[in-house]
């Protein structure tokens, strides 16, 4: 059964992989503004125009262009950039581990943030703690991200200044990185010192993009808690004389989670996307922010090549997720 869904997911993934492809490749051929043109100084003869059009393959027809790009994807080359006239490829995976460290760490926080809330708005329910978390999770998801950006600028870039406000690593700093996992690789290197400098650049953009997703994560998995305690076996446990604390994290806890974990997972994936403004507003040095410097200089092999390698973590996500909530329900394991 599990293996069946696999199959039937992964078919999946390549079809929406494939639609992606098409779409943007003829998006960004058919918007206004001439890449070419970006990149020739003034007085560029035509001559000039033809051989920089056939040089990156603009001379065919789309149609000729996407099969060319297609193979090309299919054999791991991505195309040159043409605005950094680097291998595409190589740039954007060069980039991914600091958007993928990003996300991740803004998950954590979400997680922290609102797996307690939730908690306590399910044990105090119908009191005015619940509501005030209902308030706070409302206000939360009524701000966007970037609006939380700059208040948090304002606040601990500006009027406390207790972290940095720009870039991913201090650059006085030596960086004896075998990999662009920074923050983990540091961690495992017990360089605490870089650890420290790292977090201090990214915490301000990761709570940004964490407490929408906490908010999500406490609305959805107090209510899932809810439900999980009026059930028998909870009932049961109280009857034994556990305290509502106990019942919740001993018993409901881990049934109503379960729930809330699809949910959870796609809602990941919007923090992912959501990285390109944050990474703009605080110049962090990843995929995001390239996206923004890409789309500014019409570079279309480094925008095709972000936007399927988006796609590609979206879609392998949301499989992670499928497999894992089949996996944990008994009902879909066993068929």
């Amino acid at each position: 059964m599990i293996l069946q869904r696999f199959l039937i997911r992964l078919l999946t993934m390549a079809i929406t992989l494939l639609g992606v492809s098409v779409v943007v490749f003829v998006i960004i051929r058919v918007a206004p503004g001439n890449p070419i043109a970006m990149m020739l100084p003034p007085g560029a003869t035509d001559a000039d125009i033809e051989r920089l059009k056939a040089l990156y393959g603009l001379d065919k027809s789309i149609l000729q262009q996407y099969g060319i790009w297609l193979s090309g994807v299919l054999q791991g080359d991505f195309g040159t950039s043409i605005s950094l006239r680097q291998d595409v490829l190589g740039l954007v995976l060069n980039r991914l581990p600091a958007t993928l460290e990003l996300s991740i760490v803004a998950l954590l926080i979400a997680l922290l943030i609102g797996g307690p809330l939730a908690v306590i708005g399910a044990r105090e329910q119908g009191t005015g703690i619940e509501a005030g978390i209902d308030v706070a999770n409302g206000a939360a998801l009524s701000i966007p991200d970037f609006l939380w950006g700059l208040a948090l600028i304002l606040l601990f870039g500006v009027l406390w200044p207790i972290f940095e406000i720009s870039g991913r690593v201090s650059p006085r700093l030596d960086l004896p990185f075998a990999t662009q996992f920074y923050l983990f690789e540091s961690i495992l290197r017990l360089r605490f010192d870089l650890t420290k400098d790292l977090i201090s650049h990214m915490f301000m953009p990761a709570l940004a993009l964490a407490l929408p997703l906490a908010a999500i994560i406490s609305q959805l998995l107090k209510l899932s808690l809810k439900e999980v305690m009026t059930l028998d076996y909870v009932v049961l446990a109280r009857v034994k004389g556990f305290s509502e604390t106990q019942v919740i994290l001993r018993e409901a806890l881990k049934n109503a989670a379960l729930p809330a974990l699809t949910l959870i997972g796609v809602q990941f994936t919007f923090l992912i996307g959501g990285t390109v403004i944050i990474e703009r507003l605080f110049s962090y040095e990843g995929l995001g922010n390239m996206a923004i410097d890409a789309v500014i200089n019409r570079d279309l092999p480094l925008i095709q090549g972000i936007v399927l390698v988006f796609a590609l973590l979206f879609v392998t996500i949301n499989l992670i997720v499928d497999m894992t909530y089949a996996l944990l329900n008994p009902r879909l394991r066993h068929g």
